[in-house]
């Protein structure tokens, strides 16, 4: 069954300059729904991701859209971030919740296992990630997992899954009618060949029909 609630969950790409990137993300973001957006600087510092927070999180909330900092809870929480992504190495859920507050969002990279979102979930978690559904040129997953997942978590708790990996305008009917709350898309809308406005407006147009099947 379709999940009437999917939406888009944007990421960063992967090596930004934030003053340039700070229009190209207003129009993007002006383009469709989109829930949140997460930053994502991996080799960054922290001054420069305190930097690109501060130009960045005011044209993101500004529009109703949370934003997130993937990563580092501690440094989410001084910048006044809505929340944190955190992968399986990045602390516990715990931790993360202690540092930001009972208010903000905390997401959890769960890659294919039912076990670890669970085990998240029961932690606090506001939403577990599962990934890679697809081939993905941002990095190499850990894991590759078929949507069914997604399906059985849907089942199983209401705690809402993210999907992420690979995730494009053509490929994510199956993701949406297995029962993704959140389609995490990187390449998928800053590479898309019409552009990222595009790119938001026609997966929109997606979900919205998968969401009627």
């Amino acid at each position: 069954m379709a999940d009437p609630d999917c939406r888009l969950y944007l990421i960063t790409p992967p090596d930004i300059v934030p003053v340039s990137f700070a229009d190209t993300l207003a129009k993007t973001l002006d383009a469709g729904d989109v829930a949140c957006l997460q930053l994502r600087m991996k080799d960054a510092s922290d001054d420069e991701i305190r930097r690109a927070v501060d130009i960045l999180k005011p044209i993101t909330q500004s529009r109703d859209v949370a934003f997130l900092l993937n990563d580092n809870a501690q440094l989410a929480a001084d910048t006044g971030c809505d929340g944190v992504h955190i992968g399986q190495e990045d602390g516990s859920t715990a931790q993360a919740r202690a540092a930001l507050g009972d208010d903000a969002i905390v997401g959890v990279t769960c890659h294919d296992s039912r076990h670890l979102a669970m085990q998240a979930a029961e932690a606090g978690a506001d939403y577990v990630a599962f990934g890679a559904f697809f081939i993905t040129a941002t990095k190499m997953p850990k894991t590759m997992v078929a949507p069914d997942i997604l399906e059985s978590w849907s089942m199983a708790t209401t705690v809402p899954c993210v999907a992420i990996g690979g995730i494009t305008v053509d490929n994510c009917a199956p993701l949406i009618t297995a029962g993704a709350d959140f389609l995490a898309v990187i390449g998928g809308v800053w590479d898309y060949d019409k552009g990222p406005e595009a790119a938001i407006a026609d997966f929109n147009t997606a979900i919205a029909s998968n969401r009627a099947t």
